[in-house]
């Protein structure tokens, strides 16, 4: 399989129409297939989305946000990234305090919720069993992050846990683009330059993380300044 960005994908228009009719992991669309039939009792009511999300956001951003893989009952649910669950809960309310969002909750596909500035995204497009991509499955979704990069070109790309910072290197390779070396090393706040996009990281926004204070609000708030700060965004 070609490590190129998707032929044709020249605008995040088509890419994001062209996502959720992938077919790249046959076992991944099945699972996220079965969840969406099983679902969870609290969500019996919903159509899941059951299929790879795409990015979601403001397509002439400064700041591409790249978040590890849907959950299972949170965007796998809705079809939106980080919506319906504790970790979008955690990062939208920072996303609304840093100015980048219009509101602090996200919900649902149509609750109104934009984006200023930023563009989230993933490592991977569908929901993996136990929240954990193998490399095969990372390496499959590597084009649409690629072709993410290519087309925004963004100043800061924020890298929430190590595979995504892990996925965002890889993704630069196909795109031509030189890779430091020894590669640069993921910790939180870390900061690498490629191709003249800086690299920022932060701890994921996960449960496992927001909930032991691993990863706290004011964390997250500083993080999302120095991004600002990065992109050339006023702070007014």
């Amino acid at each position: 399989m070609s490590d190129l960005p998707p032929a044709g994908h020249r605008s995040f228009n088509a890419l994001e129409r062209a996502v959720p009719r992938c077919r790249r992991c046959r076992k991944l669309r099945t699972y996220c297939a079965e969840v969406g039939q099983t679902k969870r009792r609290a969500f019996a009511d919903w159509d899941y989305w059951a299929r790879p999300v795409p990015g979601f956001g403001d397509h002439r951003a400064p700041i591409l946000i790249a978040g590890l893989a849907p959950a299972a009952h949170g965007a796998n649910r809705t079809g939106r990234m980080f919506t319906g669950d504790r970790s979008g809960d955690f990062l939208y309310a920072a996303l609304h305090r840093a100015k980048l969002a219009n509101q602090s909750q996200s919900t649902r596909r149509g609750d109104g919720l934009t984006l200023r500035g930023a563009y989230i995204t993933a490592a991977l497009r569908c929901a993996p069993p136990q929240n954990r991509p193998t490399s095969d499955q990372l390496a499959a979704c590597r084009p649409y992050l690629a072709a993410e990069l290519r087309i925004l070109r963004p100043r800061v790309v924020l890298c929430l846990g190590h595979i995504a910072w892990n996925a965002t290197i890889a993704a630069f390779r196909p795109l031509g683009e030189a890779v430091p070396s020894p590669k640069p090393r993921f910790t939180h706040a870390a900061e690498a330059v490629i191709a003249g996009m800086t690299l920022l990281g932060s701890y994921h926004v996960s449960q496992q993380n927001t909930f032991t204070g691993r990863l706290t609000e004011a964390m997250l708030d500083e993080v999302l300044a120095r991004a600002r700060t990065l992109a050339g965004l006023s702070t007014g």
